[in-house]
């Protein structure tokens, strides 16, 4: 059940939190794994842990906000049977403190990188018979957040992007659907509590965890089981849906 042997499976920032439980997870399964990441460093601990439990990786350094690059890229991998974007940035601030670089930077790597990988990947799938296209959007892209407004915009265009790719391939045999997490323990959020609240770290953190209904934060394991039904043929009647993943955040908090 949920087998990925001998697929191609592409995913985008898989070198730590969320996109490298993915990685993980999809070889384990079986997958042959290409991430996609500005640098081999930043994917090297997510290819170790693949290739020690007898999986395959690869590496592919590439800026998803780079078009010609992403193309290229995804020429030499061919056959793609399964997209994962889920390389993204994050930004605190009202439209007021959001910058005009801070929006393009979003923009760029958020929405742009989302929209190169699927312009790359598509005809390979079509060449193929089909595949599978998971977007990692947002809860941002379904409720109002709180001085995220760069970034809730961005995962507003992801939505977006995931219902047209959805209705424009499903004569093509590709189905195309969205992850919305709450706020998952990943390094960034490690890295933000010790950046903003290293007096009271514990005391934020709890903060945090306490914002989701459920009473905690989320894993990347969590967001990655999730991901794997929905790229496994047995959700092969599922697509243009998004998936909250979020501890009761949007439903019990409204």
């Amino acid at each position: 059940m949920f087998s990925l042997k001998d697929k191609v499976a592409v995913i985008t920032g898989g070198g730590s939190g969320i996109g490298q439980a993915i990685a993980v997870l999809f070889a384990k399964q079986g997958a042959r794994v290409h991430i996609l990441d500005l640098s081999a460093e930043s994917g090297a601990e997510t290819k170790k842990q693949i290739e020690n439990a007898g999986g395959q990786c690869t590496i592919q350094t590439c800026n998803v906000a780079d078009q010609k690059a992403v193309l290229s890229v995804f020429e030499k991998i061919g056959r793609t049977d399964i997209l994962v974007n889920n390389a993204g940035i994050a930004h605190v601030g009202t439209v007021e403190s959001t910058s005009e670089d801070d929006f393009d930077r979003i923009m760029n790597v958020n929405v742009k990188g989302v929209y190169n990988c699927l312009k790359a990947s598509i005809p390979h799938m079509k060449t193929h018979g089909g595949g599978v296209i998971l977007n990692m959007s947002s809860i941002g892209a379904l409720v109002g957040l709180s001085d995220r407004f760069a970034y809730s915009m961005s995962k507003g265009a992801v939505s977006a992007m995931t219902l047209s790719t959805a209705k424009d391939y499903i004569k093509d045999n590709i189905r195309c659907n969205s992850i919305s997490p709450a706020r998952v323990y990943t390094p960034f959020v490690e890295g933000f509590l010790n950046k903003n609240y290293p007096d009271n770290k514990a005391e934020m953190y709890d903060k945090l965890a306490k914002s989701q209904p459920i009473g905690r934060m989320g894993t990347p394991e969590e967001v990655a089981h999730l991901a794997l039904y929905l790229c496994s043929d047995e959700a092969g009647f599922i697509t243009g849906c998004d998936y909250p993943i979020d501890g009761g955040f949007v439903k019990l908090n409204t």
